[in-house]
């Protein structure tokens, strides 16, 4: 199984917004707690259950699907989920064992692991832009990103007049 971490940690890795060497590594433990976690919500497939850890995470945490996949049959053979093909798409559901388990590794970790991600202080608003950023990038119409890099670019002047006013 494979540790995920925070996107931008170290150069070169992810597709983050810079480095940032003060995030954590997650857990091998991390994976298994936040897929139940998201899945007590409602059911899902593996790509909804990357793109709700990311969204909970504020972007600063978005698992593989080398991870993922991996994850959910394992906890399909431990019993904690389980699956059913709908609209062509393996679909997962927790099951009472697993909820039972959910809120055991939810009470023991203290809440879900994506919490860390989100509760940064100051680190959170940055998560946040670096997903909005990634959206508009792979979503975005030539005109929105265009509209987006002149708004970066002037709150990126702006970040460097609050430095020179010190």
């Amino acid at each position: 199984m494979h540790e995920e971490s925070f996107r931008g940690r170290g150069r070169g890795r992810g597709r983050g917004m810079g480095a940032r060497p003060d995030m954590r590594r997650m857990r091998r433990g991390d994976i298994r707690t936040a897929i139940l976690a998201v899945l007590v919500e409602k059911p899902g497939h593996g790509y909804e259950i990357i793109q709700a850890v990311e969204e909970r995470s504020g972007g600063g945490w978005r698992p593989s699907a080398g991870s993922i996949y991996p994850t959910l049959q394992l906890l399909e053979d431990e019993g904690l989920v389980t699956s059913s093909e709908r609209d062509g798409k393996r679909v997962y559901e927790v099951t009472e064992a697993g909820r039972t388990e959910t809120a055991r590794r939810l009470e023991e970790a203290g809440g879900p692991p994506w919490e860390e991600a989100t509760s940064g202080g100051w680190k959170a608003p940055f998560a946040q832009l670096a997903l909005a950023c990634r959206q508009i990038q792979m979503a975005g119409t030539p005109a929105q990103q265009q509209e987006a890099e002149r708004i970066l670019t002037e709150a990126r002047k702006q970040l460097y007049r609050l430095l020179a006013d010190d």
